[in-house]
């Protein structure tokens, strides 16, 4: 199960790019930019096919995807297509860009460039592939908690502890020598049992009833329902609560691991809770969907000072930071370990279509840095030529003309590389040092 779960969430992440790399393409074709290739994938072409003027297929290292668009940046001022001079190590890397950008120009494409569409229009089709993503991040979350459903614990039992283990204890199916028995088993409570009032006031949600359990002492009066070959029944039990090691419910203090255990001494009583599958509304969509693009706004905002725990967790074999980078060989490994759990199918299904919405809303984020080579490192030089065109206009000046975004390639290229070890970095701790999904 956890092969077959690691090559589905591979697949799923493919389609993930795929979806984005179709952002691009539909824009571009609807303002009618020429696209010779549409590809998955980096590096030797494995699989392709040509339908219309574009070229589709996969290529053999599956960590992202490209469309080629013809003539992404200018030429140079009065040069011709193609020309390059090579007078330094930079302008020769410029004068690459430019060679490669109509590396696939035909004639009749003169008007069909990338660079000589209005500056909102290359700004919609660079865009267009991120908000793909959040897209399918949306879709992601509406079928996970409008149409599966959100585990909720209810206050019916679904299993009674039947001995007295300290929570930071290993909870075992049989009860050590000298383990007490539970209140719970003691005073008869039984799983499918309904909890309709403890110690007189009536509950009908989990939390607050395990603060009430908590906050108790001595002996208490428990009025459960309890189903029987005559129909439900309402049956009176009296447990006496012991204090005992359980978990702190409270949020971690500011600075505390969000994954190392707490616990605190309260009253115990010794059941667990069933927790149904709770289909939810629209608001608990945008409500979910809210808080995990500030915890990814936040994790992106942190990536800089993840390297030295990652360098860490590579060569010193320290303990890996849970709520850290991964990539797509960790997150892969994440998903195959979803199936690998045998929970409910159902469960499974959700925790690993939430997991595939976190991948792509992590890629509409990451692909908004005004950074090349990614897609805000385009938007951001043709937000600066309509600010510049704007001006000239309102000066009575002539149009100062596109932005040279080749001549910013020597720094994408210093960025790009950059990115790629810090992948690489995170790729290898997958490998080494993988983080598990919490049992």
């Amino acid at each position: 199960m956890l092969v077959v779960g690691i090559v589905l969430f591979a697949i799923g992440l493919l389609l993930s790019i795929a979806w984005h790399e179709l952002g691009h393409y539909s824009t571009a074709r609807m303002f009618g930019i020429r696209v010779p290739e549409f590809m998955v994938g980096f590096g030797p072409t494995v699989l392709s096919v040509k339908r219309g003027e574009t070229r589709f297929g996969f290529k053999a290292i599956p960590l992202g995807g490209f469309i080629r668009m013809i003539g992404m940046v200018p030429p140079a001022p009065g040069e011709r297509i193609g020309r390059s001079r090579r007078s330094g190590p930079f302008q020769g890397m410029i004068d690459d860009v430019r060679a490669d950008s109509v590396r696939d120009f035909e004639p009749g494409d003169e008007d069909r460039q990338f660079w000589t569409r209005k500056p909102w229009q290359r700004i919609v089709v660079m865009l267009a592939g991120p908000f793909m993503n959040l897209i399918l991040a949306i879709a992601l979350f509406a079928v996970t908690l409008m149409a599966i459903g959100v585990p909720t614990a209810q206050p019916v039992v679904q299993t009674v502890s039947q001995c007295v283990l300290p929570a930071s204890q290993a909870q075992t199916t049989q009860c050590p020598p000298g383990a007490p028995p539970t209140p719970a088993a003691q005073a008869g409570f039984l799983p499918g049992d309904r909890i309709v009032s403890f110690d007189g006031r009536p509950y009908t949600e989990w939390a607050p009833l395990v603060d009430a359990i908590r906050a108790a002492r001595g002996t208490v009066s428990v009025v459960v329902e309890r189903q029987t070959p005559a129909g439900p029944q309402q049956v009176t039990l009296t447990p006496t609560l012991i204090d005992n090691q359980v978990p702190d419910l409270t949020p971690p203090p500011e600075g505390a691991p969000a994954d190392e255990p707490r616990y605190v001494t309260a009253s115990f009583l010794g059941i667990e809770p069933a927790r149904p599958l709770v289909r939810q509304d629209v608001g608990a969509v945008i409500g979910a969907g809210g808080v995990l693009l500030g915890r990814t706004v936040e994790a992106v905002a942190h990536l800089p000072e993840k390297v030295p725990g990652l360098f860490g967790a590579v060569f010193l074999g320290e303990k890996r930071d849970a709520e850290g980078p991964v990539s797509v060989v960790g997150v892969s490994v994440l998903g195959g370990q979803v199936l690998e759990q045998h929970q409910a199918v159902l469960e499974e299904l959700a925790i690993f279509l939430n997991l595939l919405a976190a991948v792509n809303l992590s890629l509409f984020l990451l692909n908004l840095l005004p950074i090349l080579p990614l897609d805000g490192g385009h938007v951001l030089p043709a937000v600066w030529e309509a600010i510049k065109k704007r001006i000239a206009r309102l000066r009575g000046r002539p149009d100062p003309g596109p932005v040279d975004l080749a001549r910013l390639m020597p720094i994408g290229v210093g960025f790009a590389a950059v990115i790629m070890a810090y992948g690489l970095l995170v790729i290898v701790a997958d490998i080494v040092n993988p983080i598990d999904l919490p049992l």
